[in-house]
């Protein structure tokens, strides 16, 4: 595993040269927040970086209820007994619901759908709720119910799988031939483009994702892959 610091927040990659799957803490007074749970055989590296960084890990938020982003939530929750949050609408996720409201793009949801997942989520979140220095941002496209954090003191966005930069910086659903894979799990393509202007308009210090490395100052690159996006979509 592998950890890079910047400001408050640690990202923390498995397999970063194979198949790069991202996690990350975000420091606060009283503790980590961590944000997504990676891989099931994660827990054990999780554990040892928030020890060698010195601070107890507080609560476990979650973009979205893939299987690569709650990989070692069970454990994880057995361990620490602290509280996780999801969006409501990823809660279903959580719990194995491939249900779709109405209202939703009805289009199948994708990617690695949970199963048997014990943990339930403690605090079921809505766009603009407030974790720590977080504040949530509801950006569904990669699934109904994924969200982006906003950390207020940086104005650095973890954006799940919003963004890929593994291969070249995209928005979700838009095919990178080097890493096609947040692509074939994402279930609605507009939805996706939508989501990703709305982390353009927060004007991001710093991009962090799932899948790929940190983008400092990522205006530019979050631009270009919006219009390729749009003209994917609206060609």
């Amino acid at each position: 595993m592998r950890v890079i610091k910047e400001g408050f927040l640690y990202q923390l990659t498995f397999m970063p040269k194979l198949f790069p799957v991202n996690c990350y803490f975000i420091e606060e007074e009283d503790g980590l927040t961590l944000i997504d749970a990676a891989l099931p055989n994660s827990a054990e590296p999780i554990l040892q970086a928030a020890k060698q960084i010195g601070k107890p890990i507080s609560r476990i938020v979650l973009t979205h209820a893939h299987g690569d982003h709650i990989g070692a939530l069970d454990k994880l929750k057995d361990m620490l007994q602290v509280p996780v949050y999801i969006s409501a609408r990823d809660s279903r996720l959580l719990a194995g619901d491939t249900s779709l409201d109405p209202s939703e793009s009805q289009t199948p949801i994708r990617g690695g759908i949970p199963k048997n997942i014990k943990t339930k989520a403690d605090v079921l979140l809505q766009d603009g709720d407030k974790i720590g220095s977080l504040t949530a941002i509801f950006t569904p496209g990669h699934t109904p119910g994924s969200m982006s954090f906003l950390d207020v003191r940086t104005n650095a966005v973890i954006a799940g799988d919003a963004f890929q930069t593994r291969g070249d910086t995209a928005v979700s659903g838009v095919t990178v031939p080097w890493f096609p894979f947040p692509a074939m799990a994402t279930w609605n393509k507009e939805a996706a483009l939508e989501s990703a202007k709305i982390i353009q308009g927060l004007k991001p210090s710093l991009l962090a994702v799932g899948h790929g490395e940190l983008l400092r100052s990522p205006g530019d690159h979050i631009e270009k892959a919006i219009k390729k996006a749009e003209a994917i979509l609206f060609k």
